[in-house]
């Protein structure tokens, strides 16, 4: 019989994902075109810092994730993880987002470093949490729900404040020390409340399992391969438009980057919104249906952005309504189906590595939007696109397909990979059944 978590111990929980996702986006949006007018830094030597930044933290997340598994404390697994990379969030963040006017390459190698490592302490060990907090088919989803609700909220934060900074105060470096300060007040309440109501699941204990044995499970676990390939091209089909976002607002649609807030707020809105639509649409159909579904209704809306041009600002609102509604389920339902897949595993033989799966799926996001950017801006410059200069035709096309048509063509991808995904309900019971008498037999 499923057992409902409180709404208490669901806000908790759900509460830590909004600072995180308000200091998310400015890290990738709003910090390399501020630093990239600095004295003694450009662009391009941004771009490779950044990415070097980057290159670090794909290489933590499993690190940290399996050592997370590994660690037996009498506060859990998982809590003292998160209690330690708050304030290394906090630090770094403060100095990366008010830097001083001399601030160099190393200043921003460096302190963009400690952030992301700060980020991963504690949002690796927050989403492993959260897929051991029920080992319910359906539980699952409602806890990934919350966080990806609270999620949503947290980026229309990063949305809305610093462009309030910058019309009552002036200058970008208003809107990056008005995240600062909102991080360095709600990053400690949410953690505090976390570890206060979110407790870890009773007999949880450190993974024994040697490295080699656990490198065997995971070949033999196919749904997890699966899964983390479609996870990677769908992450990649979102990680095209944001990257390239920016880029369509003022080039295709001639708006300004005040329009492109508007439009993002929107899109966000929607999501907020559509999320608790979708999982009452699809509250009895397994998960890897449902994320097939708003792919499907996503890739229908979006291939209109082709038809968009100049002053097209209805049209694209209405694509930003429709699509948005899919934001939500498409990153919760795909979490939940992450711990879903971590069963096979501990019916397998496994011992609780969450942690280890959680790492190796952060890291797939963070070389999705890798390889989005490799794709884009490369095949952009050699078509002569220019952001700051009037662009023809042939350039244009080239933003456009890039844009609306390559993010479908790969999520159909993926749908035809999940359609036929081998862990549905049925398959779930199973396992839990499986998974329940080993437990009873080793007690």
């Amino acid at each position: 019989m499923s057992t409902r978590t409180g709404m208490d111990r669901l806000a908790a929980y759900g509460l830590l994902g909004l600072p995180l996702a308000a200091l998310g986006l400015p890290l990738t949006v709003y910090l390399p075109p501020f630093y990239s007018q600095m004295p003694g830094l450009n662009t391009g030597l941004v771009g490779v810092l950044i990415f070097a930044a980057r290159l670090f933290d794909v290489v933590t997340d499993p690190l940290i994730g399996s050592a997370s598994d590994r660690l037996q404390t009498r506060f859990g697994r998982r809590r003292p993880w998160i209690a330690a990379g708050t304030p290394v969030l906090m630090l770094a963040a403060w100095f990366l987002f008010v830097p001083p006017d001399n601030a160099g390459a190393a200043y921003l190698l460096v302190w963009s470093m400690l952030a992301y490592l700060g980020w991963t302490l504690i949002y690796l060990p927050y989403t492993t949490l959260g897929a051991e907090m029920s080992a319910d088919y359906d539980e699952r989803s409602r806890i990934t729900a919350w966080r990806e609700g609270f999620f949503v909220l947290g980026t229309l934060v990063a949305i809305m404040l610093p462009a309030l900074a910058q019309r009552f105060i002036g200058g970008a470096a208003a809107g990056l020390a008005a995240i600062a300060v909102f991080l360095m007040v709600a990053l400690p309440i949410a953690t505090g409340l976390f570890l206060w109501r979110v407790r870890e699941p009773d007999g949880a204990s450190a993974s024994k399992i040697r490295w080699r044995e656990s490198l065997d499970l995971l070949k033999s676990n196919r749904p997890f391969t699966r899964l983390l390939i479609a996870y990677l091209l769908n992450g990649a089909a979102n990680g095209l438009p944001a990257a390239l976002f920016l880029f369509f607002v003022t080039a295709i649609l001639g708006g300004s980057e005040i329009t492109g807030g508007i439009f993002l707020a929107i899109y966000f809105l929607s999501a907020v919104l559509g999320l608790p639509l979708w999982l009452k649409i699809g509250r009895n159909w397994s998960k890897h249906r449902l994320w097939c579904a708003s792919m499907l209704w996503v890739s229908f809306v979006f291939i209109f952005t082709l038809t968009l041009g100049e002053g097209d600002y209805i049209g694209y609102g209405l694509i930003c309504v429709l699509g948005g509604t899919c934001l939500g389920v498409d990153q919760a339902i795909a979490a939940s189906i992450q711990a879903d897949v971590i069963d096979e595993d501990t019916a397998a033989g496994g011992d609780g590595r969450a942690g280890l799966y959680f790492g190796l799926w952060g890291m797939a996001t963070k070389l999705a939007f890798a390889i989005a950017l490799g794709i884009a801006y490369p095949v952009l410059w050699l078509a002569g696109f220019d952001a700051g200069q009037d662009n023809d035709a042939v350039a244009l096309w080239t933003l456009a397909v890039l844009y609306g048509l390559l993010p479908v063509a790969i999520k159909l991808g993926v749908v035809g990979m999940m359609w036929n995904f081998p862990l549905d309900r049925r398959r779930h019971a199973e396992l839990q059944e499986r998974i329940g008498r080993s437990e009873r037999a080793a007690g």
